[in-house]
């Protein structure tokens, strides 16, 4: 089957909502992703348009993100591009989705510290708990 692989670097434009769902955890946040363009008119950087993209994380994907994105950080997604017409109300509407692979900080821009999920199991059942025990040190190496 061919699908419609994207990277897409923007901002987190919305707060992650994360739900417990019969497949698995699920995390779901609006992306919002400017062009930015030199305007050599006014000798500067401008910003052009605003694409906006509803980013869908699953799994241990979706445990994470709860844990790890905010409101305005820099990232990196990387997915399925998924393109929506529908009718609602009379009225016409293309909504893009995107179905990450994979999502992490955009480091151009800012520093970011990782901090490895311990057990798996305790992500989908607690993400606090798994965040928690994140933080965790790992023991040193003996010999």
């Amino acid at each position: 089957m061919n699908e419609t692989l994207v990277t897409v670097v923007g901002n987190v434009a919305t707060t992650p909502v994360f739900r417990e769902l019969p497949s698995g955890p699920v995390a779901r946040f609006r992306l919002a992703v400017t062009a930015r363009y030199y305007d050599a008119v006014q000798n500067v950087w401008a910003d052009g348009h605003t694409n906006f993209f509803t980013v869908w994380a699953r799994r241990s994907l979706g445990s994470n993100v709860q844990g790890s994105l905010t409101i305005g950080e820099p990232v990196i997604v990387q997915g399925k591009l998924k393109v929506r017409d529908e009718e609602r109300g009379g009225q016409h509407w293309t909504s893009a989705d995107i179905d990450a692979i994979a999502i992490g900080h955009d480091l151009s821009r800012g520093t970011a510290a990782f901090r490895r999920v311990l057990k798996a199991n305790a992500a989908l059942s607690d993400p606090a708990a798994a965040r928690e025990q994140a933080l965790e040190p790992e023991p040193e190496p003996v010999g």
